[in-house]
């Protein structure tokens, strides 16, 4: 039986014990396609709110938000000390748990590069100076990040573990437009493509079951990832939640989510592609509460993380 390599298994490896992700959301971080400079309103699948947080417990903060073009951050030091108290809050729960001991802290919610090079190095540099932290792991989207910032990323990963994770989600600019994505396939390829150019570590987020999609593009997207050298992959089904887009083209029967069956055979197939050097960080997602709309199989992990292993068993993955 094969053992793949998973994104614990990589990090172990290479720092000789378990290092979890902490994931940390910043207060003011937006995208492009929700402030309007490329769209409105995000992609059709996000629920915007749900993944904001406020700054509210520091002090009142309302309607601030960062670009690429915001010339002052007023908030900097709230921010600062948001990251801060989530850090220690989580990084402690996983210590006294047994979990791990060694930390990369995950910039998540939104685009966490989708702001003035100040402020991200400010950011940055404060996670970075946590104690057990050896790196980070930044997500964001391809139109959303600069050559100057790249650069300041590559000085970083000269010694920490440095992570760069871009939402392809698809390679098909017709998905892209309909999932009101705001940037094209080219944009994506591009800055993949610098990235690892530059010597930085790349995980490429991929969406199976998106609108309009069969099997035949999903495997294309797949490949064309593969292809552009991604170091690391999560995969996941898409899936209605409330208060979005996607919602109302559900109830309307414009969208039909992906069978359980169709999204394993999707993950087993990439997998199959995958160049052993490939780390694998996610391979479902989902959502346990009643904000879920469809499909219902989404709502029980680890039901569909068993059926996942099940299928990759056969094959002796």
């Amino acid at each position: 039986m094969e053992q793949l390599l998973t994104y614990g298994t990589y990090l172990k490896n290479k720092f000789g014990e378990r290092v979890y992700k902490v994931p940390i959301s910043i207060s003011g971080f937006t995208c492009p396609n929700i402030d309007g400079t490329v769209a409105r309103g995000g992609c059709t699948f996000c629920e915007n709110d749900s993944f904001s947080p406020s700054l509210d417990k520091i002090q009142p903060l309302s309607k601030f938000t960062l670009s690429l073009n915001s010339s002052e951050n007023p908030y900097l030091e709230k921010q600062l000390l948001q990251l801060e108290l989530q850090f220690n809050n989580l990084s402690q729960q996983f210590i006294k748990r047994g979990i791990a001991k060694k930390f990369l802290v995950y910039f998540q919610s939104f685009t966490n590069t989708y702001a003035p090079l100040e402020t991200i190095k400010a950011l940055y540099e404060k996670a970075l100076s946590f104690d057990n932290v050896v790196g980070l792991s930044i997500g964001t989207r391809s139109d959303s990040i600069t050559i100057e910032t790249l650069e300041y990323i590559k000085e970083l990963s000269k010694e920490k573990e440095i992570w760069v994770e871009y939402g392809i989600q698809s390679v098909f600019n017709e998905t892209l437009k309909r999932i009101n994505r705001g940037h094209t396939v080219e944009n994506v390829e591009y800055w993949i493509k610098k990235t690892k150019s530059m010597g930085i570590n790349v995980c490429g987020h991929l969406i199976f079951g998106l609108p309009d999609e069969n099997k035949e593009m999903m495997m294309k997207t797949s490949k064309k990832a593969i292809e552009w050298g991604i170091d690391s992959i999560k995969m996941h089904p898409m899936y209605v939640v409330k208060r979005t887009a996607l919602a109302n083209e559900y109830a309307r029967d414009e969208f039909k989510p992906i069978s359980e069956k169709d999204y394993i055979e999707m993950v087993v197939e990439t997998i199959k592609l995958l160049p052993k050097e490939t780390s694998i960080q996610r391979i479902s997602a989902g959502i346990d509460d009643d904000s879920l709309i469809a499909p219902i199989w989404c709502k029980n992990k680890q039901k569909r993380l068993d059926n996942i292993r099940k299928s990759l068993r056969e094959i002796g993955l």
